[in-house]
C-alpha cells in the first residue's frame, strides 16, 4: 500500500459527526441487555431509572468532552486529552487498553453479533454445536459466524482505507436506517401491542429490588429469585452489575473525538456532535425500554406469548437467548417479528462497526506520531487516511474474533473503561487550573456542576462493580498494567533513536 505524509482532509460535517456518535453507540446491546438488567434489579422502576442514569452520565460526559475537544481539535481524541492533561504514560496506558481490548474487542463482539443474527437466514451461521468447524476440547471452538465476522471487519477496513468519504457514506446510510427502524419499532410497539394489564403489572413492582441468580447445574439448574434486598451495599452492587449492560450499550460516543482532524470547524462541531448524538440515543434507549414494559411482562408468569421452538413463555427477564427485542416483536408483528428484528440488528451492527473501525485507527495514528506505537501507523496513505493503522487494527480484531474471548475481555475492562472516563473528566478541572489562558472555543455547559455530577455517578458505579464483580475489575487493571513494560520499550527505542 502506497503511503505518504499528507494531511487529513476536513470533509465531515456536523451531521456526519452526530451520525458517527449515534451509529457507534447503537449496536446490538439495546436489543439484548435489558434481560440481564431485569434479572439483576427485578423491577420496572429500576430498569428505567438505570437507563435514565446512564443517559444522564453519557450526556454529561459528552458535554465535558466537548470542551476538551475544542482545546485539542485533532486526531486522537481521548488519548490526546489524557496525554496533554497528565503525561505521555497516562495517554499510552489508555491507548494500549484501547488497542488491546476496548476498541478491537468491541469491533469483534459487534461483528460476531452481526453474524449470529445472520444465522436467522443462513442456518450454518448459528453458533450451535452442530455448526462447529474445528475445536480443541472445550477451550477453543471455531464457528462459521466467527469467519463471517472477520470477513465483515476486513470489508469495512478496506472501504475505510479507500478514503473518509467512502466510510462516511456507509455511516450515513446505515445510521439513518437504524434510527428510522428503531423509531418504527417504538411507535408500532405502543400502537399495536400496548397491553394495559401488562403495563400495570410491571409498574406494580415500583422500585422494589429483587435479584434472580442462576442455580448451578450440579444443583439442578434454573433460576432462584431473591426478594427484598435491603442492604445498601448489596443493592449498589446489583445496580452496578445491571448498569454494565446499559453503559456498554452507551459507550463509543467519544469516538467522534478520535476523528477530529477530519471534521469541519471541529471546535464547534465536535462538541455539538457529542451532545446531540448522545441525547438522541439516550431518548431512544429510554423510550424503547418503556415499549418493552408496555408489551412484555418482567417475568414469564403473566406472559401470553410462547416461543414456537421451545414452548417457553416470553418475558423481559427470560427472553429466549436474552433477545428482548425479538420477544417484543412477537405481539407487535407476529411470526415475522423475529425476521424484522434480525434485519434491524444486522443493519445496526454493520453501521456500528463501520464507525468503530473508521475512528479507532486515528488513535493509533496519533500514538505513532508520538513514537508510542508502530511507526508505520503514523503515515497516511494516498487517500489521506491511516491505512496501515486500519489494517493492524483489523488484524488484532480478527485474532480476537477467532479466540472467542472478546466477550469475556470486554467484561474485564468495563471497570477500567469507566476509570478512564472519570480521569478524563477530572482532566477538565486540571486543565482549567494549569492552562487558564488556553483557547477554549467551547466551554462545558454547567461547569463545574455537570462534570462533578458525572464523576460522582461514575465513581458510585465503579465502587458497585468492585463489590459485585471484583474479579473482572482486577483483571481489567492487569490489562492496563501490562502496558507499562510496553511503554518503556517504546521509550527506550525513542531514546536510542535520538542518541
Amino acid at each position: 500500500m502506497q503511503e505518504k505524509d499528507t494531511e487529513f482532509k476536513r470533509s465531515l460535517s456536523l451531521t456526519d459527526g452526530i451520525l458517527i456518535v449515534a451509529g457507534s453507540m447503537i449496536g446490538s446491546g439495546i436489543f439484548i441487555v435489558s434481560a440481564d438488567m431485569v434479572r439483576n434489579v427485578g423491577s420496572a422502576g429500576w430498569l428505567i431509572a438505570i437507563w435514565v442514569i446512564t443517559g444522564i452520565m453519557t450526556v454529561f460526559a459528552a458535554i465535558s468532552y466537548g470542551e476538551l475537544s475544542s482545546m485539542f481539535p485533532k486526531a486522537g481524541g481521548q488519548y490526546v486529552f489524557l496525554k496533554e492533561a497528565y503525561n505521555r504514560l497516562t495517554g499510552f496506558l489508555y491507548g494500549w487498553s484501547f488497542f488491546s481490548v476496548i476498541q478491537t474487542g468491541t469491533i469483534a463482539a459487534v461483528g460476531v453479533a452481526f453474524s449470529k443474527f445472520a444465522g436467522h437466514f443462513i442456518k450454518p451461521l448459528e453458533m450451535t454445536d452442530e455448526n462447529i468447524l474445528f475445536s480443541i476440547g472445550e477451550s477453543f471452538k471455531l464457528y462459521p459466524a466467527q469467519l463471517v465476522s472477520i470477513g465483515l471487519v476486513i470489508f469495512l477496513t478496506w472501504v475505510n482505507s479507500r478514503g473518509v468519504k467512502e466510510g462516511k457514506l456507509i455511516q450515513r446510510i446505515f445510521t439513518f436506517a437504524k434510527l428510522i427502524s428503531l423509531f418504527g419499532l417504538i411507535v408500532f410497539g405502543f400502537l399495536l401491542a400496548f397491553d394495559q394489564d401488562i403495563w400495570n403489572e410491571n409498574w406494580s413492582t415500583g422500585f422494589q429490588m429483587s435479584h434472580t441468580a442462576a442455580i448451578p447445574e450440579a444443583s439442578g439448574g434454573g433460576w432462584s429469585l431473591f426478594q427484598n434486598i435491603d442492604s445498601l451495599t448489596v443493592g449498589l452492587g446489583f445496580v452496578a452489575a445491571a448498569m454494565v449492560g446499559s453503559v456498554f450499550s452507551s459507550v463509543a460516543w467519544e469516538n467522534v473525538t478520535f476523528i477530529a482532524g477530519e471534521i469541519k470547524n471541529p471546535q464547534r462541531n465536535i462538541g455539538l456532535s457529542l451532545f446531540l448524538g448522545a441525547l438522541i440515543v439516550t431518548v431512544i434507549y429510554v423510550t424503547i425500554n418503556l415499549m418493552y414494559l408496555a408489551v412484555l411482562p418482567l417475568t414469564p408468569e403473566a406472559s401470553g406469548f410462547v416461543y414456537p421452538a421451545t414452548g417457553n413463555e416470553a418475558s423481559i427477564a427470560f427472553a429466549e437467548k436474552d433477545r428482548v427485542a425479538t420477544a417484543a416483536s412477537l405481539p407487535i408483528f407476529g411470526p415475522i417479528g423475529a425476521t424484522i428484528i434480525a434485519i434491524m440488528i444486522m443493519v445496526s451492527t454493520f453501521g456500528c462497526n463501520n464507525g468503530l473501525i473508521m475512528t479507532g485507527a486515528r488513535v493509533y495514528y496519533t500514538m505513532a506520531k508520538d513514537q508510542l506505537f508502530f511507526k508505520k501507523a503514523g503515515a497516511l496513505n494516498k487517500n489521506a487516511v491511516p491505512g496501515w493503522a486500519l489494517w493492524v487494527q483489523c488484524f488484532w480484531t480478527s485474532v480476537l474474533c477467532l479466540s472467542g474471548k472478546y466477550g469475556m475481555l470486554l467484561d474485564y475492562v468495563v471497570f477500567v473503561t469507566l476509570i478512564f472516563y472519570i480521569i478524563t473528566i477530572i482532566a477538565l478541572f486540571k486543565l482549567r487550573r494549569t492552562r487558564p489562558d488556553a483557547e477554549r472555543p467551547y466551554k462545558a455547559f454547567g461547569y463545574p456542576f455537570i462534570p462533578i455530577i458525572y464523576i460522582i455517578l461514575a465513581s458510585l458505579m465503579a465502587i458497585g462493580l468492585l463489590i459485585a464483580k471484583w474479579e473482572t475489575c482486577v483483571f481489567g487493571i492487569i490489562v492496563v498494567l501490562i502496558g507499562l513494560p510496553i511503554y518503556y520499550i517504546f521509550m527506550r527505542k525513542q531514546n536510542s533513536a535520538e542518541a
